[in-house]
């Protein structure tokens, strides 16, 4: 992707892709295996003290060379890893989901703005989103190489399923809910946990790594940038990370953010 693209898209942080970057000597295993990056320095540190020796430092007239073992290089994301993560999203929003299951069967205050922020990224991001991404370039690729056939029906039929669940927990979540409205609000929240959490767990383990199979390195490559780009635009500058920012907010209204609280005592 061009400089000026990249720098369209920068955000206040590092861009999604350099918060991926490692640097060469980490890459091969270790910091300390830096051989792995340049042979001739398995040598030994006497070696290497008496190449130091020899060769003049770098001035303004001698550029550095273009790489070096501690240079950082770019580990681009691959299209299989962009939908994973947004599994992570996905399954975050479930979890928020359980927690207002939890609360309305034991007769709690249902918790209808964090309920509907929840569906509104489910409905933006992972329905209008992600579920679009895997419509358009991922199913259609399996099934034109016969791969996956007798599935990918069902996940289509699971996605326009969800999106009336999603819907009707939107409707539902706009104002308090009455006695009547609960109970169909429970009843919304978990049939879309119920299939959503095998429906994501076939994705991953099943149709994820079967698209290395049907789509060419080459294909792969652009397909990593067409899913960047889509991402950026319908979400600005701060992307996936502007998304799970927002799943972490609804998590600290409802005090299930911190992970520690669900490591049970043993």
């Amino acid at each position: 992707m061009r400089d000026e693209a990249r720098e369209a898209r920068a955000t206040p942080g590092l861009p999604r892709r350099e918060l991926l970057s490692l640097p060469a000597a980490l890459a091969c295993g270790s910091a300390l295996l830096t051989a792995c990056a340049d042979p001739n320095q398995a040598r030994g540190a006497d070696t290497n003290q008496a190449r130091s020796a020899a060769t003049p430092a770098p001035s303004a007239a001698t550029p550095a060379p273009a790489s070096s073992p501690g240079a950082v290089r770019e580990v681009p994301v691959t299209p299989p890893e962009d939908l994973m993560r947004e599994h992570g999203v996905l399954k975050r929003v479930l979890l928020i989901y359980r927690e207002g299951i939890r609360r309305i069967d034991e007769g709690e205050q249902v918790p209808a703005a964090a309920l509907h922020a929840g569906a509104g990224i489910i409905s933006t991001f992972i329905e209008q989103y992600h579920e679009r991404l895997e419509e358009r370039y991922v199913f259609p690729r399996l099934v034109k190489a016969g791969k996956l056939t007798d599935l990918v029906p069902v996940l289509v039929l699971q996605h326009q399923r969800g999106r009336v669940l999603t819907a009707r927990i939107l409707r539902a979540t706009v104002r308090p809910a009455s006695q009547q409205a609960r109970r169909g609000l429970t009843a919304d929240l978990a049939a879309f946990v119920r299939m959503y959490e095998p429906h994501e767990a076939r994705e991953d383990t099943v149709v994820f790594p079967a698209m290395r199979e049907v789509i060419p390195p080459k294909e792969f490559a652009e397909l990593a940038e067409t899913f960047e780009d889509e991402e950026h635009r319908r979400f600005g500058a701060a992307g996936f990370e502007g998304v799970v920012g927002q799943v972490a907010d609804i998590e600290r209204t409802l005090g299930i953010y911190d992970l520690n609280q669900f490591t049970p005592r043993v």
